[in-house]
């Protein structure tokens, strides 16, 4: 007879195996899920977007321009790899066409056919971000539990601002009501240009990370285009993604050389947000696609560790600021980027501190 402090050890060691395995199936299951989940969202935003290269083509042909119907084309032909490009070549010409030049019904399915496009988008970056979510956590990487599925990948295309809530434009469109609109967020003009092949931004994809004190408030960077020296602005620690990382990996490395804090894997929370922002730097376009992550550390002192000669010149300083910090440089002129950051500050907190849970990636300014 087997002593009682081995069979306590091997029904103790069985409930262990019998909670992995749980767990196992538990995360499989959710990923595969997740992963249906987001071919589902694929397959919306395809449609709608699909719908609205029809309408681009009813657009070409009555406003006599056949560079509408050509991008059109292209899009819909263009390979998953190339089609987010293609989309913005067709999203950068319709966001010249004004509204008022064309029929009402064109107008409303025009409006009608980029909400739905805005919605689903919105719906597929959100199947993304939870997919990637789950895949980046280190029991499901060291497991394998993906599998050879590829890595989900965000869709970033050009959108015209509605005046309207989302939620309200399709009953607006529903009504036979055109919309207000406002130029894509690619226009640098309110006038119409004349319709020639626009030039696209070259895409950065980026992490970023609200550092947060517990106390309220984020470190800010403050900094200034080196082109023009004369306008500061500020913004939270992050950069670029490199060849061989992801934008979790870069978030983390990029906050290592800019403020020398070194932050785990499991103290990164996120993606939260995300934003896209076109912008000239250093006298060049650029398009920042970014994914925005929170993490408390407490306040400590930043030291640079690794800026290049560029960031050497681009960085003034540091400061940890909080709501009110943040609203009062930007009644002083100074732009604070994300724009909406002092509101965001509660939340960030919550999520960071675990006190609530991580929400859906939704896209903030």
């Amino acid at each position: 007879m087997l002593p009682i402090w081995v069979l306590l050890l091997v029904l103790a060691l069985a409930i262990m195996v019998v909670l992995l395995v749980a767990w196992l199936l538990s995360t499989a299951n959710r990923l595969d899920r997740l992963h249906i989940r987001y071919d589902k969202a694929w397959q919306s935003l395809d449609a709608s977007l699909a719908r609205r290269a029809v309408v681009a083509r009813a657009i070409a042909q009555a406003l006599e321009e056949p560079r509408i119907a050509r991008l059109a084309d292209r899009a819909e032909r263009a390979d998953r790899g190339d089609r987010e490009d293609a989309e913005n070549q067709l999203s950068a010409a319709l966001s010249q066409v004004a509204m008022e030049e064309l029929a009402s019904p064109l107008a409303a399915e025009l409006a009608d056919a980029e909400a739905r496009v805005m919605i689903a988008r919105r719906f597929h970056n959100d199947a993304v971000g939870d997919t990637r979510a789950l895949r980046h956590r280190r029991p499901v990487r060291w497991l394998g539990l993906a599998g050879t599925a590829p890595q989900p990948r965000f869709f970033e295309i050009i959108e015209r601002e509605f005046v309207q809530p989302v939620e309200h434009l399709r009953a607006t469109v529903a009504r036979g009501v055109i919309p207000e609109h406002a130029p894509a967020r690619a226009a640098t003009d309110s006038a119409r240009e004349p319709m020639g092949e626009p030039a696209a931004a070259p895409r950065r994809e980026s992490g970023r990370v609200l550092l947060l004190d517990g106390e309220g408030s984020v470190l800010l960077v403050r900094g200034t285009d080196p082109e023009d020296p004369g306008q500061a602005f500020w913004f939270t620690p992050g950069g670029g993604v490199e060849d061989d990382e992801d934008v979790r990996e870069a978030a983390r490395r990029e906050v290592a050389e800019e403020t020398g804090r070194i932050i785990t894997d499991d103290e990164l929370i996120g993606p939260v947000w995300d934003r896209t922002e076109e912008f000239t730097f250093n006298g060049s376009a650029m398009r920042s696609e970014e994914r925005i992550f929170v993490c408390l550390t407490g306040r400590f002192e930043p030291v640079p560790t690794g800026l290049t000669e560029l960031e050497s010149r681009m960085v003034l300083g540091f400061r940890w600021c909080d709501a009110a910090a943040i609203r009062e440089l930007c009644a002083q002129g100074e732009q604070v980027y994300p724009r909406e950051l002092a509101g965001l500050l509660v939340e960030a907190e919550g999520v960071a501190s675990g006190r609530v849970p991580v929400p859906p990636l939704r896209s903030i300014t």
